[in-house]
């Protein structure tokens, strides 16, 4: 995830695609779609053509193997996060607006992942101690998404809506702890509110990072996943 003047929304998908590559990207997105729920290591060749009512080898004829049959899925989940968090946001003004923007998507995915379940989360679990080319692109990933947060609030410093000695990793670990607490009382606990709960404490984190005498905080995450908290309710 990278921020340039010219790169503000995400990269379209082309309209017209060969029956070949029709083919292959609707087995991703049904094999997305099979991680999400039951982890990239509950993905198998075997389940995804039955899925897709191919046999085997029309699978395997579209991936080399099993391995990077789980890459291309991490690499699209990964696509559809900035697609759908962090390019809408960098459109926002640099500095507290946009973090505001970037961490209010963040709540929404996870709200729709409720459902489904989370690559990033699911996928530290399986390969937090488990080395190899999949664990590296998650890692990759992640890092990309992490990075992008340390500019985001390193802009806000700079632009003075947070104060000149915040620690940029520690603002980012906190926020992180916000996103995991949504997702497991959301998901695994089923508790009503965790959405709201998750905005209020993020505007407690950002009030303490303000500089003292600034005005009051941007309702900004609140306006972005309103429809979603009443979902996750």
């Amino acid at each position: 995830m990278t921020e340039t003047s010219k790169v503000t929304t995400a990269p379209a998908r082309p309209k017209f695609l060969r029956k070949g590559e029709q083919t292959r990207a609707a087995i991703l997105d049904v094999a997305l779609e099979l991680a999400s729920r039951d982890g990239l290591e509950g993905l198998t060749i075997g389940l995804l053509a039955e899925k897709m009512k191919m046999s085997k080898s029309g699978v395997f004829a579209h991936f080399g193997s099993r391995e990077d049959l789980q890459i291309e899925v991490v690499r699209l989940y990964h696509n559809r996060f900035e697609a759908d968090v962090f390019y809408p946001s960098i459109k926002e003004p640099r500095g507290l607006p946009r973090l505001e923007a970037m961490f209010a998507r963040w709540v929404k995915q996870v709200t729709v992942e409720i459902a489904l379940g989370c690559i990033y989360i699911s996928g530290a679990v399986e390969y937090d101690d488990r080395p190899g080319a999949i664990r590296d692109h998650l890692v990759a990933m992640v890092q990309a998404w992490r990075d992008a947060l340390e500019r985001c609030i390193q802009q806000a410093i700079d632009a003075g809506h947070l104060r000149p000695e915040v620690d940029v990793s520690q603002m980012v670990y906190e926020m992180y702890g916000l996103i995991l607490a949504l997702h497991h009382d959301a998901r695994f606990l089923h508790i009503p509110g965790s959405v709201e709960r998750a905005e209020a404490s993020f505007r407690r984190l950002i009030g303490s990072y303000r500089p003292q005498g600034s005005d009051s905080l941007s309702s900004t995450p609140a306006k972005h996943s309103k429809s979603a908290a009443r979902k996750a309710a």
